[in-house]
């Protein structure tokens, strides 16, 4: 019998770091949204949004934290795979739970395993990107 190492889940306390880390790239970039931290079963853990962020982007964060996290991998690794001649063109619409194929969600690992994501919403895709990404490094994971 194998055992595989346990890998340390994500906790709320790396959720914090993860919102604390988007929120200083998001100043830093001029942007106003929303963050969302899920963990592996894609519970939400963590959120954030600025008080002048515009709405829908609480909505968008949560919808590319979780598909990063369906999925594992950044949303902006995605966006072709959807369009019309794409391998995943059906995927957005196949699922109860709505997908968001937008640039802002990065799954996080720990130790190589899969821990949970990030997803971030407000402003232009590459920009939540960034912070996502940043965040991720911020925060030393991944």
């Amino acid at each position: 019998m194998s055992t595989t190492p346990s890998v340390r889940p994500l906790t709320t306390r790396d959720a914090d770091a993860l919102i604390d880390a988007a929120r200083r790239a998001a100043d830093d970039l001029g942007v106003r949204g929303s963050v969302t931290v899920l963990d592996a079963g894609g519970h939400l853990l963590g959120f954030r949004r600025d008080d002048t962020a515009v709405l829908i982007s609480g909505e968008t964060s949560t919808r590319k934290a979780y598909t990063a996290l369906q999925l594992d991998a950044p949303t902006a690794d995605l966006v072709d795979a959807v369009r019309p001649d794409g391998l995943f063109h059906t995927l957005p619409t196949a699922l109860d739970r709505p997908l968001l194929f937008i640039a802002g969600g990065v799954p996080v690992h720990r130790d190589g395993r899969l821990i949970g994501a990030i997803g971030v919403g407000g402003g232009a895709p590459e920009q939540d990107d960034r912070i996502a990404r940043t965040a991720i490094e911020a925060a030393d994971l991944n």
